[in-house]
């Protein structure tokens, strides 16, 4: 029996879900205060500095009041990390070693017709542009260039490395002859209009393409990179339906398993040093889509470990990215390290050089903590051969030690720094003492900025409570939580009232929840959700759910909220009568407007 997603079993989708607490699966992103009955903390799909983010473990449920963003485990898992329903639930059923019994995953979900054209083309235009790289006179100085680069056939053939050739329409007649509709193409961002004369050509041309995957391993994106000097050095595929680059780490799909059973994942700056890693049996490598790291990527990361180690490239710009992204990989609630390259080297160059053996040793398991990589950064700043060098490092120094929250690392760190500077430990210990009690001087009560996680100081806050709603509307939300919770409610209101609520979206929940105990469903929020299909829908049963109980319901209070919503299309319908009587009162037609006079006095004894 399915669930109407697909013909994934409904005992797996009900298994994942009972497996997955809605607690646990939310606070690995995070963090969660209990608060009463709920637990809260900060939106991850918004930015905010007070949690409006709420989580009821009664229900199951999840709901923002600041984005409106709501629904069960497998919601989360597919808001959090981009993925379909089947991929979302797939993969939770493997974590929780779930039989997929006959499924075995398979996406067979509705899908939109443009998007898998659009897939379709992009699979064919990466085996287009390996097949040319590998087999054919236009592909022959750009593979010579990478095995000069030292890239292995294996490699090549793995990551389907290829080639975009010189000319304009290489691709564009490629498409064209496969029926593909080119405006279509080039709004997937395979191809371009013609800047004059209308057309299309090619996106890439002369250049080394790199497929982009997404995280269920479809080809959604390339990346391509000149061989010469030509600028831009790597030109990426357009943001399109497919590709969303703040949500796209390279080498995700294939990396998850090693990540997984690492625990780890080493972070690269570029798809060389992704490739090069992966020559040499490194297979927990990603890369993002240039050094700007995002808060979504960050979050994948964490759904796969709980470490990661920034392995960027040795010069200035490569550690100045290393430090620009570790709050947003501390935020999501990582452990970071970061990797030290020596003599500028990149990671694909030291490893072509020194071997993986010697990167992994040194390089990878010699990565550093934060505080110890920026006060390395430090002290490139200052000339400790000088008086007043070791002077200003030392000051600097102690401002990046003295926020740490454990003594231990305070004096580890203090005691390398009196070594380096050559002043006493206790000197620099009283200074440290000094600055921390600054800090705490200054610190003021409320949102910890720098911590996104440190909710604890929002105990007392309270959530804004939504907008005085008409009478109505209020109604119609009681009838439906109480439905939600009760199958005997929701057969008294499908008698009484049926689906004649007077918002569309109340209705059509009505009408799903008398399909749902129709089929003999317990009252279950979560697994009544996933039939809905619709965000909106979702986000509307979030919200019911999440505000404030209206009590137990008894026949009575059923029936004071039915005449409510009955009485709203009458009280209209006068409105309408009265504003159609002045109008026949204006234009002078006095009868029709006794008439009217008439009707509505008998609507108002209705």
């Amino acid at each position: 029996m399915s669930a109407g997603q697909g013909n994934i079993p409904e005992s797996v989708i009900e298994s994942v879900l009972q497996q997955h607490d809605i607690v646990d699966t939310v606070s690995k992103f995070v963090h969660l205060t209990k608060q009463g009955k709920y637990m809260k903390g900060l939106c991850p799909f918004h930015s905010e500095n007070t949690p409006s983010f709420t989580v009821t473990p009664e229900r199951q449920i999840f709901y923002c009041y600041g984005c409106g963003k709501g629904g069960n485990a497998i919601k989360f898992r597919m808001e959090i990390e981009g993925l379909t329903f089947p991929e979302a639930v797939k993969s939770m059923a493997e974590e929780s070693h779930i039989p997929l019994g006959d499924w075995h995953g398979r996406d067979v979900a509705h899908h939109n017709p443009e998007t898998e054209r659009l897939l379709q083309a992009n699979e064919l235009t990466a085996k287009l542009y390996h097949y040319l790289l590998k087999n054919t006179e236009y592909g022959k100085a750009a593979i010579t260039y990478l095995r000069g680069r030292g890239m292995n056939d294996k490699a090549i053939d793995h990551f389907q490395i290829g080639y975009a050739p010189a000319g304009w329409n290489t691709l564009v007649q490629f498409l064209e002859k496969r029926s593909f509709s080119l405006p279509e193409m080039e709004k997937g961002g395979l191809i371009s209009s013609r800047h004059e004369g209308g057309g299309y050509v090619d996106r890439f041309r002369d250049r080394i393409i790199f497929p982009i995957k997404s995280s269920s391993g479809k080809v959604i994106a390339f990346a391509g990179r000149t061989m010469g000097d030509g600028q831009p050095k790597y030109l990426n595929s357009p943001e399109t339906r497919l590709f969303n680059k703040s949500r796209i780490l390279y080498n995700m799909y294939d990396a998850k398993s090693s990540i997984r059973k690492k625990g780890q994942t080493i972070l690269f700056e570029g798809y060389g040093d992704v490739i090069s890693a992966w020559e040499h049996d490194i297979l927990n490598g990603v890369a993002g889509m240039g050094t700007a790291l995002t808060e979504n990527q960050a979050r994948m990361l964490k759904s796969l470990s709980d470490e990661v180690i920034i392995c960027y490239d040795g010069d200035k710009a490569g550690q100045a990215a290393a430090l620009k992204n570790l709050p947003i990989l501390e935020s999501a609630g990582l452990v970071v390290k970061i990797a030290l390259l020596t003599d500028g080297l990149d990671p694909d160059e030291f490893i072509r050089k020194h071997g993986g053996d010697r990167f992994t040793h040194q390089i990878i398991e010699g990565a550093v903590s934060p505080i110890k990589f920026k006060l390395i950064n430090l002290k490139k700043n200052h000339i400790l051969l000088e008086e007043g060098g070791r002077i200003a490092y030392s000051r600097e120094a102690i401002k990046l030690i003295a926020p740490l929250s454990s003594p231990t690392e305070r004096e580890v760190y203090l005691r390398e720094l009196s070594s380096e500077v050559d002043v006493d430990f206790e000197t620099l210990k009283q200074e440290c003492n000094l600055e921390r009690q600054q800090i705490q001087k200054n610190e003021h009560f409320g949102d910890n900025i720098d911590k996104r996680w440190n909710n604890g100081r929002q105990q007392n806050r309270q959530i804004p409570t939504p907008n005085l709603l008409p009478a109505y509307h209020a109604a119609e939300r009681r009838l439906l939580s109480w439905m939600l919770q009760d199958e005997e409610a929701a057969r008294y209101v499908n008698e009484h009232l049926g689906e004649a609520f007077n918002i569309n979206d109340h209705a059509a929940i009505a009408a799903y929840l008398y399909a749902y105990y129709a089929q003999g469903k317990a009252p279950d929020t979560g697994l009544f959700m996933l039939s809905l299909q619709d965000d909106r829908l979702e986000k509307t049963v979030s919200s019911i759910t999440m505000m404030d109980a209206p009590g137990q319901w008894d026949q009575s209070a059923l029936d004071d909220c039915i005449r409510e919503v009955l009485k709203y299309p009458v009280l209209r319908q006068i409105d309408q009568k009265k504003e159609e009587m002045i109008a026949a009162e204006r234009s002078g037609d006095f009868l029709r407007a006794a008439q009217i006079a008439s009707e509505i006095i008998t609507l108002e004894r209705q």
